[in-house]
């Protein structure tokens, strides 16, 4: 039997870099209670604003509330937002000395706007261009600066389409973490979805897969979700396929030891930032253990817990302990 005490401990004995799009999210709650005289549109009387870190940035903050310590590697806006986020940061204990402010970038900023727990709006504020040429070069040199420092355990890439994770800082800081045998995870989204050769863990979705890949299939059985692995593996050369099945669970599979987890029936409330928490969760247990049944296990149980809740947010260490005890013990 696993000894969920000891791992969960050992979280702390973990330095993990996240690299990738960070952004604020704004939500904004108010009651709808009536119809606008100048549209057919609900008019939101907000009764107060939340900001909450998101994108890249949620994966960090589900890595550090595992108990990890935790680095940023990113590009903001030169902004207030950017500010906002790194003053944030800092009050989680996640080191953001690395992160770079470009005149040349504005920071993402999605504003929810929320009446008796349903979105009723969302606004995106973004450039999603890929960097310039020296925010890439900039950020390559935290990197470089970040892993001969620190020596890290795992680096995660978290891909948003924002145009932080380019080609040539995939490539670059992939090289980077194998010759210093540092664990790579990425979730990728479909733009690059191909640029991440050679890494430990790669966690795309089932729609992103079917993208990539160019599937029709509406057969999500065991045996198709291996070819799937096979074809990606044809061309990534990676060790491990983890694809979340949305409520259907996860599937994972490293050479021949493959399966579907299925999902714990859990009341939905929003299911954003829910694959930040799987891929933050998984790399950690994988560093750990080395046992990717187990990290599948546990992450799977980890994205329905934060989907409970409302909004992006980040794993409890003490829930998640509790729930593995109780659904795995």
């Amino acid at each position: 039997m696993e000894d969920f005490k000891k791992i969960f401990k050992s979280f702390a004995t973990l330095k993990v870099g996240v690299i990738g799009d960070v952004m604020l999210d704004t939500y904004m709650w108010g009651k709808v209670e009536r119809i606008s005289p100048e549209a057919p549109v609900p008019v939101v009387t907000l009764d107060h604003k939340e900001y909450r870190i998101g994108g890249a940035g949620n994966v960090a903050l589900n890595c550090q509330s595992l108990g990890a310590q935790v680095t940023i590697l990113t590009v903001t806006g030169d902004d207030n937002e950017g500010l906002l986020l790194q003053e944030m940061f800092e009050e989680c204990e996640i080191d953001s000395s690395y992160i770079i402010k470009s005149k040349e970038r504005i920071t993402t900023n999605k504003t929810r706007i929320i009446s008796r727990n349903q979105h009723m709006m969302r606004l995106d504020s973004e450039i999603s261009k890929d960097l310039n040429a020296i925010d890439q070069k900039e950020l390559l040199k935290k990197v470089q600066a970040y892993i001969t420092t620190s020596d890290p355990d795992i680096i995660i890439f978290e891909d948003y389409n924002k145009g932080v994770l380019t080609e040539v800082v995939i490539n670059e800081v992939i090289n980077l973490c194998k010759q210093a045998g540092i664990i790579t995870a990425v979730d990728p989204k479909r733009k690059n979805f191909f640029s991440y050769k050679k890494t430990n863990i790669f966690k795309p979705n089932l729609k992103e897969v079917k993208e990539g890949l160019n599937l029709l299939i509406e057969d999500i059985s065991l045996k198709a979700l291996k070819n799937i692995h096979e074809e990606l593996q044809k061309i990534l050369e990676h060790d491990i396929s983890f694809i979340t099945l949305s409520e259907k669970g996860v599937f994972y599979q490293k050479e021949k030891n493959a399966n579907i987890i299925p999902s714990h029936i859990r009341q939905v409330s929003d299911v954003s930032g829910a694959g930040d928490t799987v891929i933050a969760v998984a790399s950690m247990v994988f560093a750990i253990t080395r046992d990717v049944h187990l990290m599948a296990e546990i992450a799977n149980i980890a994205g329905g817990l934060v989907c409970e809740e409302v909004g992006t947010v980040a794993i409890n260490k003490e829930k998640l302990l509790r729930e593995c005890e109780l659904l795995l013990g």
